[in-house]
């Protein structure tokens, strides 16, 4: 890990419109940018953007399959 800060996944796989968005970015489906627009003016948006500033988009990419790897929601 690049940083002592963690992410709050609760939060950001905390509604079925989070963590549809945040299962595709994980996969490659959606870039950095359409995320932060889908999740733009939510609870959401401002934990998805200190990941993405906090680790760059590859390390938020594999940290998120591993968030949802976790949680059963990957395979």
């Amino acid at each position: 890990m690049k940083t002592a800060a963690t992410t709050d996944w609760n939060v950001l796989l905390g509604s079925k419109c989070a963590m549809k968005t945040m299962k595709s970015f994980a996969q490659g489906d959606e870039s950095t940018r359409s995320v932060t627009e889908k999740l733009a003016n939510s609870e959401y948006a401002g934990e998805f953007r200190k990941l993405v500033r906090e680790n760059g988009t590859t390390y938020a990419r594999r940290l998120a399959r591993k968030a949802l790897r976790y949680r059963g929601m990957l395979v």
